[in-house]
C-alpha cells in the first residue's frame, strides 16, 4: 500500500480517483490526469513490482487476449511510444487474417486484407500500460485498498469520494469505477439512494482452458497463429498465439457440456475434436510449459446505467464494471480504449470544476462506445441454442443470415474482407457492411455452403509430412 501522507489528504477540489488498475482504469487515469492536479488510481491487489506477474483481479490473464488495431491507436496515443515497448518485450504485432491459419465458421480464410492485432501475455500489456502511465507527475497508485461504498452529499446527487474497509476516506471531485465483473456499483449507487439498473444478459456457457507451449522448430512453418473457430453445429474451437518468441499460448474454447477439460492429460485430445487437424497437428511435438488452467466468467452483461432517471454528479462506471463482455472476441481491451477516447474528448475544453457536472453524459457516451463490441458478441451468442438470455427478434435474424454471407464472402473476397475486418476490430462502424454496394455483392455473389465440411488444411498451406490435404 502507499504510505507517502500526500497523496492520501490531497485537495477534493482538484482530485479525481479511479477504482481499479486494470487496463481501463489506467487509461482513465491518464486521461484525468490533463485536466486534475492529482488522480490517485486506487487498486485492491498488491501488484508485482519487478515485472509482468500474475494477481487475482485478472484471473482471465492467463488466456489468449488480442488488442485489435484500433485498440491500439487509441492507446498510443494516450502513451507515446508504448508500442514500441511492448514490442522489445516479446509482444507481436501480426496481420490478421494474413499471418494466421484461420478457420472461420464459414472456411478458411484465404490471404485477404485484414488489420493489425498485437498479441501478448495480459500481464506484459498490463505491466506496459502501467509503468508508462505512471510516469505522469500527477498520478499516484495506492494499493492493497479495498473500497466499500462511496461517499456522497445526503441528497444523493453527487458523489464527493470513497470509503475504505481500512483507512479515512479520500475525497475526490470525480470518481470513476472500473473494478471489473466485480464491480460493486450498484450497491454503492443503492446506498446514496440511486436505483439499481437494468441489467441485459447473455449466457452462452462458453468455456476456456489454456495452456503454455514451447514453440518447436519447423523451417516451414509459415504461419505465426492459429484459430479454428466453433459454430453451433460444432461447438468447439481453439486459438494459438506465439509469445516472446519461444513460446505458444493456446486457449481451447467450447459451449456448454463441449467446455474443454482443465485436466493435462485430455488437454491435446480435445483438439483433435476440433474442425481441422491443424492445430491438434502443431501442438502433437510441442512440448508444454504448463499446466492447463480454466475460466468461465464469459457471460455477456449490459448494465443500465444511461437508462436510471437520476445519476450523481462526479461519478462514472466504465470498462467491464459497466459493460461485459464474452471475451471469446477480444473486444474487451479495444473497448476501454475506445471508453477511454470518450472520456477524453468529453472533458476537452472543461475546466475542472466543469467535469463532475457531465458525468451523466459521460457515461451515457462511453457505455455507447461498446455498443459494437455487444451486438456482435450478443448475436453471434445467440446463434448458439444453449445461450440464456431475450430471444433474438426478427431483425436479428436476418442480420444473422446476412453476416454469414458476408463471413463467407470475407473468407476470400477482398472487397469483403477489408470492410469485415474494419468492423471486427471495431475501427468501422456495422454500418460498413450495410453500404448499398457491399450488400449487392455479398447478396448477389456470395451464398452459404449446401455442405459444413472444410478442407483439413487451407488451400495455400502445406500440410505436415505424413497428413494429405483432402
Amino acid at each position: 500500500m502507499d504510505d507517502d501522507d500526500t497523496d492520501n489528504h490531497p485537495q477534493p477540489h482538484d482530485h479525481a480517483v479511479v477504482l481499479g488498475a486494470g487496463l481501463a482504469g489506467l487509461l482513465a487515469a491518464r486521461v484525468l490526469a490533463d485536466r486534475f492536479a492529482r488522480v490517485t488510481l486506487v487498486e485492491r491487489d498488491e501488484l508485482p513490482e519487478d515485472g509482468p506477474g500474475f494477481r487475482p483481479g485478472v484471473p482471465q490473464s492467463r488466456h489468449v487476449h488480442v488488442l485489435w488495431s484500433r485498440g491500439l491507436e487509441l492507446i498510443e496515443e494516450l502513451l507515446p511510444g508504448v508500442t514500441d515497448r511492448l514490442l522489445g518485450a516479446g509482444a507481436a504485432l501480426l496481420e490478421s487474417p494474413g499471418d494466421f491459419l484461420w478457420l472461420s465458421p464459414a472456411d478458411w480464410f484465404r490471404p485477404v486484407p485484414g488489420t493489425e492485432v498485437l498479441l501478448a501475455d495480459r500481464e506484459l500489456i498490463d505491466w506496459t500500460v502501467r509503468r508508462e502511465v505512471l510516469r505522469h507527475e500527477r498520478i499516484r497508485l495506492r494499493t492493497g485498498s479495498t473500497v466499500t461504498g462511496l461517499v456522497g452529499a445526503p441528497d444523493g446527487r453527487s458523489v464527493t469520494g470513497v470509503e475504505f474497509r481500512h483507512g479515512e476516506p479520500l475525497a475526490a471531485r470525480f470518481v470513476v469505477d472500473a473494478t471489473g465483473r466485480t464491480s460493486k456499483a450498484p450497491a454503492w449507487l443503492a446506498a446514496l439512494g440511486v436505483p439499481a439498473p437494468e441489467i441485459t444478459r447473455y449466457v452462452s456457457g462458453l468455456g476456456y482452458s489454456s495452456r503454455y507451449y514451447e514453440i518447436p522448430p519447423d523451417p516451414a512453418r509459415r504461419w505465426q497463429g492459429m484459430y479454428v473457430q466453433g459454430r453451433p453445429d460444432s461447438p468447439r474451437g481453439a486459438v494459438l498465439i506465439p509469445l516472446d518468441r519461444a513460446r505458444w499460448l493456446v486457449t481451447l474454447v467450447g459451449n456448454g457440456e463441449h467446455a474443454p477439460p482443465t485436466d493435462d492429460e485430455e488437454f491435446l485430445g480435445f483438439t483433435r475434436s476440433l474442425r481441422s487437424p491443424a492445430l491438434y497437428d502443431a501442438l502433437r511435438e510441442a512440448k508444454p510449459l504448463s499446466a492447463a488452467t480454466g475460466f468461465r466468467a464469459t457471460a455477456n452483461e449490459w448494465l443500465h446505467y444511461e437508462r436510471l432517471d437520476r445519476w450523481p454528479a462526479g461519478f462514472v462506471v466504465l470498462g467491464d464494471a459497466a459493460c461485459r463482455l464474452n471475451p471469446v472476441y477480444g473486444h474487451g481491451m479495444t473497448v476501454a480504449a475506445l471508453a477511454a477516447d470518450v472520456l477524453r474528448k468529453e472533458i476537452r475544453g472543461l475546466d475542472t470544476g466543469s467535469v463532475p457536472g457531465g458525468a451523466r453524459r459521460i457515461q451515457r457516451r462511453t457505455l455507447a462506445a461498446a455498443q459494437t463490441a455487444w451486438q456482435i458478441a450478443t448475436s453471434e451468442d445467440m446463434r448458439y441454442p444453449g445461450t440464456e438470455g431475450p430471444p433474438p427478434d426478427r431483425a436479428t435474424r436476418i442480420l444473422q443470415r446476412y453476416m454469414s454471407r458476408v463471413m463467407v464472402g470475407a473468407n476470400s473476397d477482398p472487397a469483403v474482407s477489408g470492410r469485415f475486418f474494419g468492423v471486427l476490430s471495431l475501427a468501422a462502424p456495422p454500418s460498413a457492411l450495410l453500404t448499398p454496394a457491399t450488400v449487392i455483392r455479398v447478396l448477389s455473389k456470395w451464398r452459404l455452403p449446401t455442405s459444413p465440411a472444410t478442407a483439413a488444411y487451407p488451400p495455400h498451406h502445406r500440410p505436415p509430412a505424413g497428413r494429405d490435404t483432402p
